[in-house]
């Protein structure tokens, strides 16, 4: 299996995983209908001004906050205490970035990417960071003008 196969995989579950709480929590879209993971992506693709109002507005924002607790889970299990003889817990870091995973693959998801989506954008993002790199980025010549020149 390709490293894209899994990729689409893991979005494929993601979706499932979703649509399955939507159903269980018995949460509705704008219309009274049951949530689906294909309402936000359908919403988000098409084409029209995506406003505060908005189902994806809504649960991107939800999203965003389960990462950002997911983040604050993975940063109490690092150590800071540089005199402390205690030891990290690698099975439950491991296990908080897969939690963030999840979240960021429904982020993906809510915001009307694929996994090919993904995978092509982050190939442009990365060309362009390795640019940067090679300009001698910093913040005094930090600009967005290259992010534009991706095609999401």
């Amino acid at each position: 299996m390709s490293t894209q196969d899994k990729l689409d995989q893991l979005f494929a579950l993601q979706t499932e995983l979703n649509d399955r709480i939507f159903v269980k929590k018995d949460l509705r879209d704008r219309d009274g209908k049951t949530l689906t993971m294909a309402t936000l992506l359908k919403e988000a693709r098409s084409g029209e001004a995506i406003g505060p109002n908005t189902v994806v507005n809504e649960w991107l924002g939800k999203y965003l906050t389960a990462l950002d607790d997911e983040s604050r889970e993975l940063r109490e299990e690092l150590l800071w205490k540089w005199w402390s003889k205690d030891h990290l817990n690698m099975q439950n870091i491991r296990v908080e970035i897969i939690d963030q995973l999840h979240f960021w693959i429904s982020l993906a998801l809510t915001s009307g990417m694929s996994a090919s989506d993904v995978f092509e954008t982050y190939m442009q993002k990365n060309a362009v960071n390795h640019a940067r790199q090679d300009q001698g980025y910093s913040r005094a010549t930090k600009t967005e003008e290259d992010n534009k020149s991706i095609k999401t």
